[in-house]
């Protein structure tokens, strides 16, 4: 999925939400334990109630690859049936060495040597260009660099003085140099706030993938009020308060109606926006 047709997504679905598939097989309704492959049973029906809703899904590759074999069958499936109108993010966080980081970026880009083929991956820049520029060769995929996250930890080096600015707000200047808003994005927790203001300075057109909304406590509306950009410019991630609305029967339907009042919520953010129809 290029920008434009992401783009076209938003305008359609009146959302930039991103679905997290953090699926713990601990955590999902007893009942589908009973089932060939629970994991991606659950993911099936979470992502049937709610594709008109979102306009992309994020896995988090740690949730798959903790279970072995069977996790990675489930992975497998699960991008199989990712609907195409929605964009497909592999939530690995990888960055290493050159030649490591071109076998990660086929494990996930290249269908015909793992089986999958997403459209965008997180990944750590720590290692500098070598550890992003194997990911960023393959046409027509993403890649979205962690920049500011929302975790406390985050704290330790995302904001040390860096050339008389944040080393985050470096990380972003930098990485202008290796991509652009066509296929580089970058990840900035909702819990910032205020902070989507400076990055909008660094990255005025670039797309975030903001998680931190909901059980994490961001605030959608300051998101919103800072980051947002002419192109709606946001991907806004939940999880855990859709894919765990019930642990009953109904999980299914509880995700979608979660769901519902985030993407009617963006849909007025949208409102705010001229010229964005």
């Amino acid at each position: 999925m290029n920008r434009q047709q992401l783009i076209e997504q938003i305008k359609k679905k009146r959302s930039f939400l991103c679905v997290g598939l953090d699926t713990d097989i601990t955590l999902i309704p007893e009942f589908l334990l009973d089932t060939q492959d629970p994991v991606y049973e659950f993911n099936k029906q979470i992502i049937d109630a709610t594709q008109d809703l979102c306009v992309a899904y994020k896995p988090n590759s740690a949730f798959y690859e903790s279970r072995g074999i069977a996790g990675w069958q489930s992975l497998i499936k699960t991008w199989e049936h990712l609907p195409k109108h929605c964009l497909s993010i592999i939530d690995a966080k990888r960055g290493d060495i050159g030649n490591t980081s071109s076998m990660y970026a086929k494990a996930f880009f290249d269908k015909q040597s793992s089986g999958m083929s997403f459209d965008a991956i997180t990944i750590a820049p720590y290692m500098g260009s070598d550890s992003v520029l194997p990911f960023l060769s393959f046409p027509d995929k993403w890649v979205i660099l962690l920049a500011l996250t929302s975790n406390e930890g985050g704290k330790d080096f995302q904001l040390l003085s860096s050339n008389d600015q944040s080393l985050y707000q470096s990380v972003i200047d930098k990485a202008q140099q290796w991509g652009n808003p066509d296929n580089l994005m970058f990840v900035i927790g909702a819990t910032r706030g205020d902070s989507f203001e400076k990055v909008r300075e660094h990255a005025p057109d670039n797309f975030l993938l903001v998680p931190g909304i909901g059980a994490q406590g961001g605030n959608l509306q300051d998101v919103c009020r800072y980051g947002l950009n002419k192109d709606c410019g946001l991907l806004v991630n939940s999880s855990r308060s859709i894919i765990y609305a019930s642990k009953e029967r109904d999980f299914a339907e509880k995700a979608r109606e979660q769901a519902l009042i985030i993407q009617q919520e963006m849909s007025i953010e949208l409102d705010k926006l001229e010229n964005f129809n």
